[in-house]
């Protein structure tokens, strides 16, 4: 069934577009979100209606992603986790942690948009990381991970435990001995 694109969708097309979908994707999913339109006549003269006002959003979406490009590009992300002796980190650096720094830095990005080698970065060190941008376009920017140190608390040596039967033993020992008379000679 063909549809035309009232909105982007990431795993379809943009706005404006016309794609060949399921019958049932359309019917269900596309159609009552308001995502697609129907591919008849009438649509088609209404789409290119709006076709001018279609390619000066993209144009503006195109622009916005060139300046975001050039600021990520000379950006970099210093992330700081706790981490072992050996650099080795008590959790992973993941494109969620990322997005979530990136936003405290101004920038907008959604996590999905984010790609790292792997399933995220489990050591302190220098990556980098590719951010999709709109269309073709990508940034990279380089995110450096330094270790946290980690405050342990010093707990004073404690003397071994002794058991119950060992301290009533020493006990006995020391009362027996200071309870016995001294042996004094006798004087006549």
């Amino acid at each position: 069934m063909k549809v035309i694109l009232n909105k982007d969708l990431a795993t379809l097309g943009e706005e404006g577009d016309v794609k060949e979908v399921a019958k049932g994707y359309a019917r269900n999913y596309l159609f009552p979100r308001g995502i697609a339109l129907p591919y008849t006549p009438r649509m088609i003269k209404i789409i290119e209606g709006r076709r001018a006002e279609i390619e000066a959003r993209k144009e503006q979406k195109r622009m916005d992603a060139r300046g975001l490009k050039e600021k990520l590009d000379s950006f970099e992300l210093n992330i700081t986790m706790p981490a072992g002796a050996n650099g080795k980190l008590y959790g992973a650096v993941t494109n969620q942690t990322i997005a979530d720094e990136l936003s405290k830095n101004g920038f907008q990005v959604e996590r999905k948009r984010i790609e790292l080698a792997g399933n995220g970065y489990k050591n302190v060190g220098k990556y980098k990381a590719a951010i999709r941008l709109y269309e073709n376009q990508s940034a990279e920017i380089t995110v450096t991970i330094i270790a946290q140190e980690i405050k342990t608390e010093t707990q004073p040596k404690q003397a071994p435990r002794r058991n119950r039967r060992d301290e009533q033993r020493r006990e006995g020992v020391q009362e027996g001995q200071s309870d016995a008379p001294a042996s004094e000679p006798a004087a006549e």
